[in-house]
């Protein structure tokens, strides 16, 4: 099924973070991708995903507004807004960094 794209706002990117903010409105997605680096992500409104692996597994999650979640690197999935509602949340991708 083809679905139309989350909007994606880059709102900082640096040499040590990325901060996007993710906009799906019902059915829209990021398209299938893989995290390079950690990541945490808040939700700026309650929400329903359907997260779909590269080996095509379905998992659905409930985003809860401000309640944030962290991932390590090497995810890869498609994110897809399979609630009712608009979706919004904030993606923090945390880069390799030394001194």
């Amino acid at each position: 099924m083809q679905r139309k794209k989350a909007k994606a706002n880059i709102q900082i990117d640096n040499e040590r973070i990325r901060v996007t903010e993710y906009s799906f409105n019902k059915n829209e997605e990021t398209g299938f991708h893989i995290h390079q680096w950690d990541y945490v992500v808040i939700p700026q409104t309650h929400g329903q995903l359907l997260l779909i692996d590269d080996n095509e597994v379905e998992k659905t999650a409930t985003l809860t507004k401000g309640e944030p979640y962290y991932r390590k690197a090497g995810v890869s999935h498609n994110v897809i807004n399979n609630g009712k509602e608009k979706l919004v949340f904030i993606e923090i991708e945390i880069k390799s960094y030394s001194n």
